[in-house]
Parts: C-alpha cells; sequence; structure tokens
C-alpha cells in the first residue's frame, strides 16, 4: 500500500502495476530510490514483526544510531517518520502530534500515520505535504 500512496502523491514516477510485481518493485528499490527518487528508508529494527509488542526493550538502539548517522551525513531535507510509537521511541518520548516536529539538525521532521490504517486520502495528503516541502526547500 505504502508504494501506492508514495506514487499517488508524485513522490513515484512509476506505473502502480509495476509495484504489484515483485521482481519490478525490488528493481525500483534498489535501482531508482535513491538515485533517481532522493528517497531512503531505515528501520530502528531489522527484522520482521506483526506488531510493536513483539519486540524487545532496547532492540531499537542501533537502529537509532544508524538513523542519526545517516541524517548527519546524507543531510536530508526532510525526514518523515511513519506512526507515532516510530517517532516515540526515537526520542524516547512518549507524546506527539502528527505533521511537522522539532528538527533533527538541518532536517526538517515529519510524522505521518501509518499507511494501512485510516483512509488513504490522509497519507496521500500528508505525502503531498511533504513533496510540496521538499520541492520548496
Amino acid at each position: 500500500m505504502f508504494w501506492y500512496l508514495l506514487t499517488r502523491a508524485g513522490l513515484l514516477d512509476e506505473v502502480e502495476s509495476d509495484l504489484k510485481n515483485d521482481e519490478l518493485l525490488k528493481h525500483i528499490y534498489e535501482n531508482r530510490f535513491v538515485p533517481k527518487y532522493a528517497l531512503n528508508f531505515i528501520n530502528l529494527v531489522d527484522r520482521p514483526t506483526k506488531d510493536v509488542t513483539e519486540l524487545k526493550k532496547g532492540e531499537e538502539q542501533a537502529g537509532i544510531e544508524r538513523a542519526l548517522e545517516t541524517i548527519r551525513i546524507r543531510k536530508p531535507k526532510i525526514v518523515c517518520f511513519i506512526g507515532k510509537i516510530t517517532l516515540n521511541i526515537f526520542r524516547d518520548s512518549r507524546t506527539c502530534d502528527y505533521g511537522w516536529q522539532e528538527n533533527i539538525g538541518n532536517s526538517k521532521v515529519y510524522l505521518m500515520h501509518f499507511p494501512i490504517r485510516g483512509p488513504a486520502s490522509v497519507r496521500v495528503r500528508e505525502l503531498c505535504e511533504l513533496k510540496l516541502a521538499s520541492d520548496e526547500a
């Protein structure tokens, strides 16, 4: 679903039917995602889980350090966190609201809704806001 949202918001210029094909999607991610679209994903925990309750305390620390190092080196215009739990874990906080957050260095920080909960139009609107901010920066 997230790939369709990126396309519908204009962040990717891909045919949606290609996003349904695992081989084509892998090619898009490995060969175009960073060089063509200047996008990147960083997981705070590099293993699949059904939900956050499967994570052990402190397991995310290496991912937080990796994300901070990537932000420091690459200096992205915008860093986007997906879901409140992710940002709260990253910042060791308990509260946050969707939308623009406190910067990390010179990078603007945005918190968007988790892509599979609620109407897609909310996520497309958020991604369009990110695209507009990126284009202006």
